[in-house]
């Protein structure tokens, strides 16, 4: 056993005997633990602050009954949480996620993804994550809203433009952030950034909805171009149908690329010779209308396989999880590495198991983790903050000139991390440096931070 890995096992010792039966979150702190530890070890200041054992303890996880009333006027009870993970580098940031698998382990990995991710934007945000173990499937739009309401009811005396400003996440959209922010403001009596993602009409910014998505792009094309390759005419393989796996669609389309499929959880919507705009709408409807994609109109020249996965469908150069944590499970891997993929970036929030990004990286992809690519999100989010706070908004235009510059900045400290003329390891590289920038503050704040 080497070092590094005994120093992790003696972290994650501890850290398991706390935080027992929480897979999720010990998969990610594993992760991180792995590639930082030593970098740790050698730092006085860092290893006596205690640095990444701190980040494992959350500042606070806040927890709540949601009691709302559906249409039968039944009384309904759901579980809400904030995580509030770190603040050293600025005011909690993070999505709400409203989904039945939400449980404290899936909060606590989130957030502490979140700490790392935000780090590697260069802006001034900590890291957290909320939501609550409500489905709105089958749920009417009022029944939505009054859940919605009844949340930040709970929420509201937790956050805060300086505090903690949450945005959406899965089943939380522009909509729903719209119902948590008219709450919000009714019960704080301020209309300030408290959250992000808001529609424009109400001080959101231009290219929210898009940013997550289209980062993913943009992170892609600078990974091909330090190889030297690019992304037309390339073959992309797509996973879920949410906003994230439609704009990633959307954009890579735009840029050359064939994307062959997107998919949910009953199958995989495939197009041999790469999906049509039209066909990529039309996903996007479906997922509005809350309907599935298993019969698509025959002119949009499309065909369903129930019961695949997106990685064993076809050939492909690249592979982009978008869907969830923890789809992509060994067979997967090795399916996409079969099927001759050299690429693989996370849309979605660790979605490789362990043992999945274990054949991933043995087989030599370029491998980029979700902290790194899919920040688009939170760096327009962090973006949205300023103007909120300045009270000058951007056009689409300056926001995506902005989205690119800021993924290529992040791919640029990735390869200074790595060291000039070295083979970049991403995943490790994206730790480290985000890290560094965590250990700094920290250290810099005492023992109170």
């Amino acid at each position: 056993m080497t070092g590094q890995e005994q120093l992790t096992d003696n972290l994650m010792e501890r850290v398991e005997a706390r935080n027992a039966g929480q897979t999720e979150f010990l998969q990610a702190v594993r992760d991180v633990a792995r590639d930082v530890m030593a970098v740790e070890k050698n730092n006085a200041r860092w290893s006596h602050a205690k640095v990444l054992e701190r980040l494992t303890e959350p500042d606070r996880v806040i927890g709540f009954r949601v009691a709302w009333m559906d249409d039968h006027g039944d009384v309904q009870i759901n579980r809400g949480w904030r995580v509030q993970t770190s603040n050293a580098i600025g005011p909690y940031k993070g999505g709400l996620r409203f989904h039945p698998s939400v449980n404290p382990s899936v909060l606590k990995f989130l957030g502490f993804e979140q700490v790392f991710k935000n780090a590697l934007t260069g802006l001034p945000l900590g890291g957290a994550k909320g939501g609550s173990d409500f489905d709105p499937n089958g749920r009417s739009d009022a029944e939505i809203m009054r859940f919605c309401q009844a949340f930040m009811l709970e929420l509201a005396r937790y956050i805060g433009p300086d505090v903690d400003v949450p945005a959406g996440d899965i089943n939380v959209g522009t909509r729903e952030i719209g119902w948590l922010f008219g709450t919000y403001k009714k019960v704080s009596g301020a209309s300030h950034g408290a959250l992000t993602g808001k529609g424009h009409s109400f001080g959101g910014s231009a290219m929210r909805v898009e940013a997550t998505g289209y980062g993913l792009i943009y992170f892609v094309q600078a990974m091909l171009a330090q190889s030297g390759s690019a992304l037309d005419g390339k073959r992309v393989v797509i996973s879920g149908k949410g906003n994230v796996a439609t704009h990633a669609a959307e954009k890579a389309t735009c840029e050359g690329a064939k994307v062959v499929c997107l998919s949910d959880t009953s199958g995989v919507l495939h197009a041999p010779d790469g999906m049509s705009h039209d066909a990529i709408t039309w996903v996007r409807d479906r997922k509005a209308q809350g309907a599935d994609i298993s019969d698509p109109p025959k002119a949009l020249d499309l065909s369903f396989d129930a019961g695949s996965t997106p990685w064993s469908v076809a050939e492909h150069d690249i592979a982009l999880p978008c869907a969830t944590q923890n789809e992509v499970d060994a067979k997967a891997a090795k399916d996409i590495c079969a099927a001759g993929a050299t690429l693989l970036a996370e849309g979605a929030n660790m979605p490789l198991q362990s043992k999945a990004l274990e054949h991933i990286r043995t087989e030599g992809l370029m491998y980029a983790p979700g902290k790194a690519s899919n920040a688009g999100g939170v760096a327009i989010s962090g973006l949205e903050m300023s103007q909120n706070a300045h009270r000058r908004f951007n056009s689409a235009e300056e926001i995506d000139a902005e989205l690119k510059s800021l993924m290529g900045d992040i791919h640029a400290r990735l390869l200074e991390e790595a060291g000039v003329g070295k083979t970049i390891d991403y995943a490790r590289s994206a730790n480290i440096a985000a890290y560094r920038r965590v250990a700094d503050a920290v250290t810099a704040l005492g023992t109170a931070a």
